[in-house]
């Protein structure tokens, strides 16, 4: 069964508790200064329920508050985080559209790249083949982001990648 990921943008505990071990959560809090309190309090949650919980766009708050590890999405282009030291299995993820987003993830030392969008027909559209030559280009282990459903999920798993996120899929 391939690993979930799923994008969070507020604390609601009814929909989380659906939520299964193989499921982690991404919380996308795009504040300048996020609420130190709800945030300690979403992974106290998480830590409760056995789910992995990484913090997006704040790496080294996720670091000091020993998140399972840190987003980065595919507009953060900066290096500062390769010269904090690492929590033993505090792992980083990032996000990408495209073959020069892969290699700025690959060079930012991120363990899972997520490649959008695979089925969600926005500006970022790859589909089902690009996705598919995409994947083909790194040896990182491979997220499929965008448009999953409970409908295409058959199809996803034709693309043998590690695992699938999104937001609507959950919902």
């Amino acid at each position: 069964m391939p690993k979930k990921y799923y994008f969070i943008k507020n604390f609601n505990t009814t929909e989380l508790r659906k939520l299964n071990s193989n499921t982690a959560i991404i919380l996308r809090n795009y504040e300048k200064n996020p609420k130190i309190e709800e945030l300690l309090e979403i992974k106290r949650f998480c830590k409760k329920r056995n789910i992995k919980i990484y913090l997006s766009n704040h790496f080294k708050l996720a670091l000091r508050l020993s998140f399972d590890g840190a987003y980065i999405p595919s507009f953060n282009k900066n290096f500062r985080h390769l010269n904090f030291k690492l929590k033993k299995n505090f792992k980083i993820l990032g996000s990408a559209h495209n073959i020069k987003e892969i290699r700025c993830k690959e060079a930012q030392n991120v363990e899972f790249i997520f490649i959008s969008s695979i089925f969600k027909k926005n500006k970022n559209h790859l589909g089902f083949h690009k996705f598919i030559n995409l994947k083909k280009l790194t040896n990182k282990k491979v997220i499929a982001l965008g448009g999953v459903s409970k409908k295409n999920i058959k199809i996803l798993f034709l693309t043998n990648c590690f695992g699938f996120a999104g937001i609507s899929y959950f919902k």
